[in-house]
């Protein structure tokens, strides 16, 4: 089961735009680690934080209302997906305290707070906790899946994010697209991470994120990764066998074909990452079909070719 935003908050699911705000902010000042010291405070504080940033926004409470938890952050079908941002999934920032400077805006809700030298205490660096110090929100990770043919020559891939991105004021931000180019290199194996330092959300006082891509291979039809190595499984009817050894398969390199045979090709599996020049082996073994049924004449040219 999911988590219940709704239950995070203490509201119901038909809760209107105002209620959820005044949830958010009765609980975010009750839970706020200025206010009491208790670590699940500081959990709940979290929760409460990305519950309100779901639900806030109308695009992403459809999402979860429809899909739930597990259909927001991990993606939604394509056919609804198609009108909406967030197929990719949705992925919660980490920063409460961003959540909570957006929706008080400039006001300090805790005025009555201030520190040894009579000032009020600045929320917007971190509070009582470290004045002026940046903190940086927890790393993006995203799956790169790409083909076998992809990892094999290499090729390039651009992946357009979405982010937050502070306006001159440097306080305000607005949501803005950007393209990342990833050059795959040849060989690449999977998990493979790359990085993509500060890409995430801009803030008041916070460092982004960094953007991290993990690369996944994709299942191929015909070719299986070991490794640096290939392997490929031959299916061919018995009958063919000659035709394969005398025309397919020059005799030099395959001089038998048995049903348990199997060639080994050095250098021609997949390009070492350290080395692209230099490539592991490929593995053929043959799946040699031997017929079920045989007519009474087949039988006997069968036998005759074995005797020979």
């Amino acid at each position: 089961m999911g988590r219940d935003y709704y239950s995070v908050l203490q509201i119901t699911r038909n809760a209107e735009d105002a209620q959820i705000k005044k949830a958010y902010r009765k609980l975010a000042l009750k839970t706020h680690p200025l206010k009491t010291s208790e670590r699940t405070a500081e959990e709940a504080f979290r929760q409460i934080a990305e519950a309100y940033d779901v639900l806030s926004d109308p695009v992403k409470r459809s999402i979860y209302d429809k899909f739930g938890e597990e259909g927001l952050k991990g993606g939604i079908p394509l056919e609804f997906g198609s009108q909406t941002p967030w197929t990719s999934g949705y992925v919660f920032h980490g920063n409460p305290e961003k959540v909570f400077h957006e929706f008080f805006g400039g006001d300090n809700p805790f005025s009555e707070f201030f520190d040894t030298e009579g000032h009020e205490v600045d929320l917007n660096f971190g509070g009582l906790r470290g004045r002026g110090v940046q903190k940086q929100d927890p790393p993006v990770e995203r799956d790169l899946y790409l083909s076998l043919e992809d990892l094999f020559f290499g090729c390039t891939k651009k992946i357009k994010i979405s982010r937050r991105v502070l306006n001159d004021d440097r306080y305000s931000s607005t949501i803005k697209d950007k393209i990342l180019t990833i050059d795959v290199k040849p060989g690449w194996r999977q998990g493979t991470r790359i990085t993509f330092e500060k890409e995430g959300d801009q803030g008041p006082n916070i460092i982004p994120a960094d953007i991290i891509f993990i690369v996944k291979e994709k299942l191929h039809p015909r070719f299986c990764r070991e490794n640096d190595n290939l392997f490929f499984v031959y299916s061919i009817p018995l009958g063919k066998m000659p035709l394969l050894a005398t025309a397919l398969l020059p005799s030099s390199v395959f001089p038998y074909v048995s049903p348990k045979y199997f060639k080994q090709v050095p250098g021609e599996g997949m390009p070492l990452p350290e080395d692209p020049t230099k490539k592991g082996d490929l593995f053929i073994f043959f799946d040699i079909q031997f017929p079920t049924r045989l007519t009474p004449q087949k039988r006997k040219m069968l036998r005759q070719a074995l005797l020979t």
